[in-house]
Order: structure tokens, then C-alpha cells, then sequence
């Protein structure tokens, strides 16, 4: 489909939608907060499947990134984390060229601790690299978790609205049948392990 047709269909949905809903009134809003972020962020992402590692500043990622995946091969990241060497996905062509990734490496400016979420963003060339390895690793600061989703959504106005790809994860994929067998890494990252220094 051409630009010149997306803009089109675009320009017509919005001359189409007449009403819109402000955004509710949160200011007084009680949402839940936590005595320990820490604490309930490490509860919640072992209870959906991944798993915290808490890091000093001072530690070498790279040398606990190995120590946690001893057999992974190939690793994406556009970090530097000696010893590791790591395919930046700046190099793929495609997407496809990504499959067969043992662990992505990335950042993360947000976490919340309600539920485990993680927001990740594209910054990269392609998406896929948050759901096409086997594992997932997540870098987080502890400063930047938040106690509920509503400080979550207040945070993310913030970010670069011109980012290709953003949104929340939480654990590693999951998808269950109608007999409830739970299969992990059916949609994505079979495991996901945020280290939280």
C-alpha cells in the first residue's frame, strides 16, 4: 500500500470521528502503592514466569549475562557487554535474520511493580529482536520503578512519540489451551530476566 493511500484512509477516519472522551480526571485518584518496589517487582515477575537478578553499577554484565545462559551462541544487543560479542540488529536485513537468537539484550527506562510490566521501545532497526529469541534480558534501574500503572502511563507522555515500537512486557511469553496446558515462549521469549541494579 502506497503512503499516498494510508494518508487517504487516515485523513478519512479522522474527519470521521467527531466525538472524542476527555481523558478522566486521575488527580485524586488512590492508586495502589508499595512499601518495597523492589520487593513487590521481584514478587510479581517470578509469579509470571521470569526471574530479577539484582546487579551493583559496578558489575560486568556481560560476565553475569554468560554466567545466566552458559550454552547461548547469539546474542543481540546494541550494548557493549564484554565478554560477550553481540550481533547488533542494526546489522539484519530482516527480521528473519534474527531467528536463532539465544538472548536479546536491552534497556529499559520503566518498570512497574504492580504488575511486572517492563516498557521497552524500538530504538533499533526491528521489533522482532524483543520476540524472536529464546530469551529476553531486560536492563532496568531501580530508580525507574513505579508503584502502579497510572504513574506508569503519566511517565511514558513522556517518551519519544516518534519511536517505531513501544509497549509493555511482562514475563516471558505465555499462551494456555482450553484444557489450561500453559506453554511458555509460543508468541515470544520463552524466558525473560530483567537485572535490576
Amino acid at each position: 500500500m502506497s503512503q499516498e493511500a494510508k494518508d487517504k484512509i487516515l485523513a478519512n477516519i479522522r474527519r470521521h470521528t467527531r466525538h472524542q472522551e476527555p481523558h478522566p480526571d486521575l488527580e485524586h485518584f488512590k492508586a495502589t502503592r508499595y512499601e518495597d518496589k523492589v520487593a513487590q517487582f521481584i514478587k510479581i515477575t517470578e509469579a509470571v514466569g521470569g526471574k530479577v537478578v539484582q546487579v551493583k553499577p559496578e558489575d560486568e554484565l556481560g560476565t553475569i549475562i554468560r554466567s545466566l545462559y552458559p550454552e547461548a551462541e547469539r546474542f543481540i544487543s546494541d550494548l557493549t557487554l564484554s565478554p560477550l560479542v553481540c550481533t547488533s540488529p542494526r546489522d539484519a536485513s530482516s527480521a528473519i535474520e534474527m531467528n536463532g537468537t539465544d538472548v536479546t539484550v536491552t534497556t529499559s527506562p520503566l518498570g512497574v511493580c504492580e504488575n511486572a510490566c517492563v516498557w521497552v521501545e524500538q530504538t533499533e532497526e526491528w521489533r522482532a529482536q524483543f520476540f524472536i529469541a529464546e530469551n529476553l534480558i531486560i536492563i532496568l534501574d531501580r530508580a525507574n520503578l513505579v508503584h502502579n500503572m497510572h504513574e506508569a502511563y503519566q511517565r511514558v507522555k513522556g517518551f519519544n512519540p516518534q519511536t517505531p515500537f513501544s509497549g509493555f512486557i511482562s514475563g516471558p511469553s505465555k499462551t494456555a489451551d482450553i484444557e489450561q496446558s500453559l506453554v511458555m515462549g509460543a508468541h515470544g521469549a520463552r524466558g525473560l530476566t530483567v537485572l535490576l541494579r
